[in-house]
């Protein structure tokens, strides 16, 4: 079910900032001196932050050295194989040992490829036409999905594969976690190595597209579907509403994409204004849909490797964990 009040209306000033009036609380703006955090990986979940693990297999643990015109794979994919990479355990290759990749905004029932233009450059699609099972690969999970241009893509488990363009070297892992999107494939499908699992090794797809754990530290703060920390800025505000995270700023701090009510558990939906409508998405003025809560724009943290990181505390003074009522927890 989607609820009618999940896209609020974006009005943006000289300034580019959004004044949403209709369905937001009325919390004061804060007001912090410290500047934006900026880093390394796109918002749009195909720049080049993430885990970055790097190289882990056949090629003595040098670094990507190559061009981008000579790191882009073969075209064919060959015969599959699984291969042991030091961080991630099993993992599943092309014929030429390039690791295989999962997006997060795919859908695998049915399948659903989401990268193209821009994305699929930078994530070439793993053609379906030659692809096999090597050894430890069950057949019967591989296929195919015809793409928005007509062209068959692999897929394994349902979920569309892909390269990564810095992924250069057999065995490289460049690609892993990001944008906080981006996993490496196991044989069956799912993430490599759980990538993505929630608290006591659950599994990402085990846990609704929000939710809540309890942190030995912060105590019960909200994470997302991959099982990683949800952060707001305390620049932003929600009355009017508005962003102060922009360009630079959201490469280090990822938006959180909208998901739907039904797909939270432990969200306080309500929200502290009169209308009592907290839970909406928030129309940025740089075109993004951004998920709120209590009218307060929610991100992951790019420096965040693995689900219970929670690096992004504290960090310029401005930015904070998220409560399930939306409100900052300054521990």
């Amino acid at each position: 079910m989607k609820t009618s009040w999940r896209s609020a209306s974006l009005v943006a000033s000289a300034a580019a900032v959004l004044a949403l009036t209709t369905a937001c609380g009325q919390e004061a703006a804060p007001s912090a001196s410290s500047q934006n955090v900026g880093a390394t990986a796109a918002a749009g979940g195909y720049g080049s932050a993430g885990t970055g693990i790097g190289s882990g297999l056949g090629n003595g643990g040098a670094s990507p050295s190559a061009s981008a015109s000579a790191a882009a794979p073969a075209t064919s994919a060959g015969k599959l194989a699984v291969v042991t990479n030091p961080e991630l355990g099993k993992v599943l290759t092309d014929s030429g040992g390039l690791t295989l990749y999962r997006f997060d905004t795919d859908t695998a029932e049915p399948p659903k490829s989401s990268c193209d233009g821009d994305c699929a450059t930078t994530w070439p699609p793993v053609p379906a036409d030659d692809a096999t099972a090597g050894d430890g690969i069950d057949k019967s999970l591989l296929g195919e999905v015809t793409r928005s241009d007509g062209s068959k893509q692999l897929t394994v488990g349902g979920w569309p594969a892909y390269r990564y363009v810095k992924d250069v070297n057999a065995g490289d892992v460049n690609g892993q976690g990001v944008g906080g999107k981006w996993y490496a494939l196991a044989s069956d499908g799912k993430k490599a190595g759980g990538g993505g699992g929630g608290e006591g090794g659950a599994e990402a797809a085990d846990l609704p597209g929000l939710s809540t754990r309890n942190d030995p530290e912060l105590g019960e703060i909200v994470v997302d579907k991959n099982g990683h920390t949800v952060y707001r800025f305390l620049k932003d505000s929600p009355w009017p509403m508005k962003t102060a995270c922009t360009g630079a700023c959201l490469e280090k701090w990822p938006v959180i994409a909208p998901v739907d009510a039904e797909d939270t558990k432990g969200i306080d939906l309500k929200g502290s204004g009169p209308t009592g409508q907290g839970y909406v998405v928030f129309d940025r003025p740089d075109g993004l849909k951004q998920q709120t809560i209590d009218c307060v724009p929610i991100y992951t943290f790019a420096g965040d490797k693995k689900p219970g990181d929670t690096n992004g505390q504290g960090v310029g003074g401005t930015w904070y964990a998220v409560a399930p009522d939306g409100k900052a927890i300054k521990k």
